[in-house]
């Protein structure tokens, strides 16, 4: 991939901010560049343009950063859009928040145009996206690297760079034995030399200069700088031999940092160095923690999808064997029924896999649903023979009842078959585990737009968990409950236009749960 070739969109609301990001661009070479105001203004380009990637501002009025990346994982042309979020944010739990909702890459302000393109690298080029190394942790040799509080431990930084500039030997061999202990140090002798390291990444983190050089002096050298998109940015501090007020303005109004005269105690400079440096490695380490946050989330979402998918191969495995068994004709007819309940069993698995990668999606928002006519009714009639085979020992009668007239055809739902499968087996199954012995469980299809399904079963809902019924991990009484049926259920009926909801009758001793789903209303082109 040639990122010269690619087009761009620079989404931010401050005019200053967005020439600053396009004419970095520029200096990089690229061309195919556009701009917005905010978010709702980039996704108005978005949907009539092409685009190879975004580079967007966090905070901005009409749409945030955040809700504009939100909007593209959520439209199925745009989904795969990769983002770069331009960010000032150090509140890490919400930059958890960016990374669960996708996006592709990260980049702290103030930033040079080297990491801009360092960022668009990793974003665009995944082949060149360091893989992160592993934490040392001793003792023990298996400790998870992980905090306490489950962070990762603080990405380690490479030393500052400092650069040097100054025409007297003696006076750049003093400041350079000054700070290479703790900084990498470069060092120019003239004006021109400072200009050329100033142009080269990586660049320097901070540049003490000083002013009376032959040819060029300090004062045109940072003049030119401020000039140049790529180091209009970067920190000065003037170490200069001049002491009058006059020449102390001009240096602060070319935008330097710190004026320091030469006679000053070396060990009060190395202070003011250090403390402007904090503040550089502040953001270097706020970079850097991103970027090792955002690799362990793809790792993580990797680690995922291979997981599910070496999982459903062995299994795939496991039910052609079993039907090739169950098929044999040799086969005692007891035996076959068994290998059957095998095979059945495999493919829900399977089945349950595919739905926790559905799952994983409709939680971080990636989630694009691809609706079908389902016959909810036939659905529901396949549900409930299994249920009645599984909860024979409590002597249940689970049924399925319709409004619909005798010989009319049942109305479908559009809907994913996966999705709706799952979300009916969970809701019966729990109707059915909270459902007395010796009872009803009804299931009722209503011929309604959209379309209604109760299912209701005696018993009731404890007072303590019904205001937090549909919440994670909300359970109570239920031996080996996880609280997860009823939170994904939700989930599922959410994620197809749809809607749950429970309601419990201490009357009248019953519950029920109302899923309501889009009618198929005909053949859609």
């Amino acid at each position: 991939m040639n990122l010269h070739q690619l087009s761009y969109l620079v989404v931010d609301d401050l005019e200053l901010m967005r020439a600053v990001t396009v004419n970095q661009l520029r200096d990089m070479g690229f061309e195919k560049i556009r701009v917005a105001r905010n978010g709702a203004e980039a996704l108005d380009l978005l949907r009539v343009s092409k685009f190879d990637a975004v580079l967007s501002d966090w905070n901005m009025p009409m749409m945030s950063g955040l809700e504009l990346l939100k909007a593209l994982r959520a439209d199925a042309k745009l989904a795969h859009m990769p983002f770069l979020m331009i960010t000032a944010e150090a509140e890490r739990q919400r930059i958890e928040e960016v990374i669960s909702a996708g996006v592709s890459g990260l980049l702290v302000k103030p930033y040079s145009a080297g990491s801009l393109r360092s960022r668009l690298e990793r974003m665009l080029l995944p082949q060149q996206r360091p893989v992160p190394k592993p934490a040392v942790v001793t003792p023990p040799p298996m400790t998870d690297p992980r905090a306490d509080d489950g962070r990762m431990p603080a990405a380690a930084l490479s030393p500052s760079r400092i650069l040097i500039v100054d025409d007297t030997p003696i006076s750049l061999k003093l400041l350079e034995v000054l700070f290479k202990d703790e900084y990498e140090v470069q060092t120019a002798t003239h004006g021109a030399a400072a200009l050329a390291l100033c142009q080269a990444e990586p660049l320097p983190d901070l540049v003490l200069m000083d002013v009376m050089m032959p040819g060029m002096d300090g004062f045109e050298v940072v003049r030119r700088l401020r000039e140049r998109h790529g180091t209009a940015q970067l920190p000065v501090i003037f170490v200069t031999a001049l002491t009058d007020e006059e020449a102390r303005l001009k240096g602060m109004e070319l935008g330097a940092v710190d004026f320091v005269s030469k006679g000053s105690d070396p060990k009060a400079l190395r202070a003011r160095v250090r403390n402007f440096i904090q503040f550089v490695d502040m953001r270097r380490k706020l970079q850097a923690d991103y970027d090792a946050m955002l690799d362990a989330a793809r790792m993580r979402e990797d680690a995922d999808h291979m997981t599910r998918h070496d999982l459903k191969g062995s299994l795939a495995g496991i039910v052609g064997m079993v039907q090739s068994l169950a098929d044999d004709a040799t086969m005692a007819p007891e035996h076959a029924a068994q290998l059957r309940l095998v095979q059945q069993t495999a493919q829900q698995v399977i089945d349950m896999v595919n739905l926790a990668g559905e799952l994983y999606k409709i939680e971080m928002g990636r989630f694009t649903l691809k609706p079908v006519a389902v016959d909810v009714g036939e659905l529901l009639h396949r549900i409930v023979d299994l249920s009645r085979a599984g909860f024979s020992d409590k002597r249940l009668t689970i049924e399925v009842d319709t409004d619909v007239a005798l010989g009319t055809e049942l109305p479908q739902a559009w809907c994913d078959p996966m999705l709706c499968y799952s979300m009916f087996q969970n809701l019966i199954k729990n109707a059915c585990e909270a459902a007395p012995a010796g009872t009803r469980v009804l299931v009722t299809l209503k011929d309604e737009t959209p379309l209604r399904i109760l299912i209701t079963n005696k018993g009731v809902v404890p007072p303590d968990i019904r205001e937090r019924f549909f919440e994670r991990f909300a359970t109570s009484g239920k031996a080996g409950g996880s609280g997860i049926g009823t939170y994904s259920a939700q989930m599922l009926a959410s994620a197809q236009n749809g809607s749950l909801a429970m309601s419990t009758s201490d009357a009248k001793n019953i519950t029920t749960l109302t899923v309501t789903l889009p009618r198929y209303a005909g053949t859609v082109l």
